[in-house]
């Protein structure tokens, strides 16, 4: 398998990158961000599978997937994430990914799944699937664009403005615009009250 693994997270990378190695007998290459990814891919792809992390930079949430698959040439590109919210994975499979991998995933159980999506099957943790399948339309969810309920789910990690624009790759004051249209949205005096609505209704 010749897998390429784009995160921007050291530790993550490392590790799952040595263990596809070591126990999977994978040729792992990785780099740090999609203008990364794309150039490996431009130079030494198509690659049997790509994944990518959803918040990495040059991502823009599932708009960096569109792109990779073009560039991979009709190969599988997953995402990887550790935050995007669960209905995220069907919005991925909707855009073309051949799977999505929360990164709360046993080591075993992931490289099984790059594995399969190797092979050409489309992989998505059950439990995931069962989730957002008993999981109601949130009426909060229904108020807020797809960009905005990013924004909220930083807010509810307790991010700052300027790490959620860094997550997002969006500049700072167009987050603080965002802030300001959630607050208003969501009936919330600030950021805070904001974030304790979002959890309160069980949106994260």
């Amino acid at each position: 398998m010749r897998i390429l693994l784009a995160d921007d997270h050291d530790m993550v990378r490392e590790t799952i990158s040595a263990y596809l190695k070591s126990e999977g007998g994978a040729a792992v290459t990785s780099t740090i961000d999609l203008p990364g990814a794309l150039s490996e891919i431009e130079e030494n792809g198509p690659y049997d599978l790509v994944l990518l992390d959803y918040n990495m930079p040059g991502m823009q949430g599932l708009a960096g997937l569109g792109t990779a698959l073009k560039a991979n040439g009709g190969k599988g590109v997953a995402i990887i994430s550790g935050s995007a919210p669960s209905r995220t994975a069907q919005e991925a499979l909707d855009a073309g990914a051949i799977g999505f991998i929360p990164k709360t995933m046993g080591a075993q159980s992931l490289l099984n799944a790059v594995r399969f999506m190797s092979a050409g099957e489309i992989y998505v943790p059950v439990e995931l699937m069962r989730k957002e399948a008993e999981a109601p339309a949130h009426p909060l969810a229904d108020k807020l664009s797809p960009r905005e309920i990013e924004v909220l789910n930083g807010l509810c990690r307790g991010l700052s403005n300027k790490e959620i624009a860094r997550e997002l790759e969006l500049q700072e004051v167009t987050i603080k615009l965002h802030v300001r249209t959630l607050c208003r949205k969501l009936e919330a005096k600030n950021r805070t009250q904001a974030a304790l609505t979002a959890k309160e209704a069980g949106l994260f």
